[in-house]
């Protein structure tokens, strides 16, 4: 009995961590988030509480620490990216983690400001630094799944005709003597 168990753990875990339909690539891409949600929120919150930045600079300062985290993760854990050349990869990343960044840093923004105008929340305890975690969080969910995700699974980590344009881009900022097409 417990050999069958066994197996079915095991076979459970083989497609938790190999499989790339939805379901499991949507769990691996939720711990590949997690990880670069502790590095953007830490270094976020960081900044904003200690260092006094406004909302959207704190913000963009650790979109970018856990953009960096995010990427790699996801190239060969989260997608199973190998077929994908890392130098299109990383031009569509940038492109997506743009769009990621300018969402969640006016979200945010904007969010922190409309809470900040409701006043009746200070009457049940909130403060300020808990405006911005909740305009934090709560936007940071939203972009995570309804633009980080889609567009990481069906655009960045698949091979794409925009590729050979993305290699271009990436191989002309290298000095003349260095640059490879492939």
């Amino acid at each position: 009995m417990h050999a069958i168990k066994s197996q079915k753990a095991k076979r459970v875990g083989d497609t938790l961590m190999h499989s790339d339909s939805l379901v499991p690539t949507f769990l691996r891409s939720i711990a590949s988030s997690q990880a670069a949600s502790w590095v953007d929120m830490l270094l976020g919150f960081a900044l904003f509480a200690w260092v006094n930045l406004a909302p959207w600079l704190a913000t963009a300062a650790g979109a970018v620490a856990g953009g960096v985290v995010n990427c790699i993760i996801n190239y060969r854990f989260t997608f199973h990216a190998s077929e994908c050349d890392w130098r299109a990869v990383i031009v569509k990343y940038t492109m997506v983690w743009t769009g990621s960044v300018a969402l969640n840093s006016l979200g945010t923004e904007a969010l922190y400001y409309a809470l900040s105008n409701w006043h009746w929340l200070e009457n049940i305890g909130f403060r300020p630094d808990g405006y911005y975690a909740a305009a934090r969080l709560s936007v940071s969910l939203i972009v995570s799944w309804c633009w980080n995700f889609v567009l990481q699974r069906y655009f960045v980590y698949r091979p794409k005709g925009f590729d050979a344009y993305a290699i271009r881009a990436i191989e002309s900022l290298k000095p003349r003597k260095h640059r490879k097409i492939d």
